[in-house]
């Protein structure tokens, strides 16, 4: 996708120049943001294709990004950092960043990174809109919760939501088997496919989001129930 624009938010200048340059030459429209601040700022206005985003930054931090761009712009994120440990990894992911290089890295591993998020976000466009049967209905409805398979729309209360596609297709699976203990490995299967290179993190990282959306009390939901060891169970 040569034509994508890519937001690289990195305080070394140094990085900075060089990943704008090698992008540039590929065919990338690049944007570049030198602290967190910035980095929401252009983010939010600009609505990139990607963002690559370092953890380190000056006036708010990876992490911090992440938390405040989240609710409002769907760009992947492929985060940044030096630091090796799963903990950091793990709480990138429950902020909402879609996949992490370590430094030192080469900028050929990076291209294919961002070739691999651009992909994903097409597939995901191409493949949300599942189609309507005799046995599976347009609509769904569970109280105030209406997901709309022919509009491609989860409304709540009459008000339409704002879900990334795999939030949507996640949602559409359990619905759809409602009352069924659905794995972690299973929703990794049907809804991310099988030749996706990922762990039952982003699973859990998606209902994480899911909740925030769709339940009252996303502490304690009421429609997306987590079966200790087993997985999750939708309740209409």
């Amino acid at each position: 996708m040569p034509s994508a624009t890519v937001l690289v938010v990195e305080d070394e200048r140094a990085l900075r120049e060089s990943l704008a340059y090698t992008l540039e030459r590929q065919g990338y429209r690049v944007l570049t943001a030198v602290d967190g601040w910035q980095a929401v700022q252009v983010a939010r206005q600009q609505a990139p294709d990607v963002i690559i985003l370092d953890i380190m930054l000056p006036s708010m931090d990876g992490f911090e990004v992440c938390r405040a761009l989240r609710p409002q712009v769907s760009s992947p994120i492929l985060m940044l950092t030096a630091r090796t440990e799963e903990l950091d990894r793990v709480l990138g992911l429950e902020l909402g960043a879609d996949d992490y290089l370590t430094k030192p890295f080469s900028m050929r591993e990076l291209q294919a990174r961002i070739k691999a998020l651009l992909r994903r976000v097409k597939i995901d466009q191409d493949n949300a809109r599942p189609s309507s049967t005799e046995d599976s209905p347009s609509v769904w409805v569970f109280d105030d919760l209406e997901i709309d398979s022919l509009r491609h729309e989860v409304r709540l209360k009459g008000k339409a939501l704002a879900l990334k596609p795999k939030e949507y297709e996640t949602l559409c699976y359990l619905a759809e088997h409602r009352g069924h203990v659905i794995s972690r490995q299973k929703l990794l299967t049907e809804v991310w496919g099988w030749e996706y290179v990922g762990n039952s993190r982003t699973v859990d990282v998606h209902i994480h989001w899911l909740r925030e959306k769709i339940e009252e009390n996303p502490t304690a939901p009421r429609r997306i129930i987590t079966v200790r060891g087993a997985g999750y169970r939708f309740e209409g």
